[in-house]
């Protein structure tokens, strides 16, 4: 099978930069796989993604060494197994609150007979290799949202649970935890700065790793100084709106 690159990355003490994508569109996919990123996370809770786009996504990441990844929708066991089935390399979790949740989303990323994924030699088998099934239970990365309130209080049943990989902070959402407003990059001393560290902290004890999704390069140059091992900048919507913004700005002053 094909290894996964990031988990090396990883075992070498280093951190990756990950790209996200949330225009359904295997063309803008393709052109974002070629900047340069070590991953690409294909966001399909918030992104206007559907399974079909996630197909045509992965395979034109696929014209790149990126690694594929998704953002599931929900912790549902068939859509987790569908993603997987496509080709995705990492899963990113939203809202996994306790441990028995965590439970749950790893059994359905890996076969029996430790978890309850289940067999179908689909795209998965075509861009991991023909023998996949022997060796996806390690390669596929999987990592837990951290980004409720109860979440933040089974920060180590969560990270302990056997098969997590490593967690993943959603600053907006928790932002909403600690009931404050949405926000990222949040400045040292702010609650939400704090939570963050708390959190590097329990992934640091359970020896998983930590990422998080930021809005500069700046701040997650920060981050990846903090201890984080994922960092996330932007994505390609922002990308767009933001260059788009900035050039219409420049000739009408």
């Amino acid at each position: 099978m094909k290894k996964n690159r990031l988990k090396k990355i990883f075992k070498e003490g280093k951190a990756i930069i990950n790209g996200w994508l949330e225009i359904p569109s295997s063309y803008s996919a393709e052109i974002m796989a070629h900047q340069g990123w070590d991953s690409l996370t294909i966001d399909m809770q918030h992104g206007a993604i559907d399974h079909s786009n996630l197909l045509q996504m992965f395979q034109a990441i696929s014209t790149t060494d990126v690694v594929p990844m998704a953002r599931l929708s929900w912790n549902e066991p068939g859509h987790i197994m569908k993603v997987l089935d496509s080709g995705a390399y990492g899963v990113i979790c939203p809202m996994v609150n306790n441990r028995q949740q965590a439970q749950q989303f790893v059994q359905a990323c890996i076969y029996p007979p430790k978890g309850y994924r289940s067999f179908a030699p689909t795209r998965a088998f075509m861009y991991g290799g023909s023998d996949y099934v022997d060796h996806a239970n390690d390669e596929i990365l999987k990592l837990a949202m951290i980004e409720t309130k109860e979440a933040l209080q089974e920060l180590d049943k969560i990270m302990s649970t056997p098969g997590v990989d490593g967690i993943y902070i959603g600053p907006a959402d928790l932002s909403f935890a600690i009931g404050k407003k949405p926000s990222f990059d949040n400045p040292e001393g702010s609650p939400q700065y704090e939570q963050i560290v708390n959190i590097l902290k329990y992934a640091k004890k359970n020896n998983i790793i930590a990422g998080i999704h930021n809005s500069t390069s700046e701040y997650a140059k920060k981050m990846i100084d903090l201890g984080f091992q994922i960092v996330t900048v932007g994505s390609d919507k922002a990308f767009v709106s933001d260059a788009a913004r900035l050039a219409v700005s420049k000739l009408k002053k």
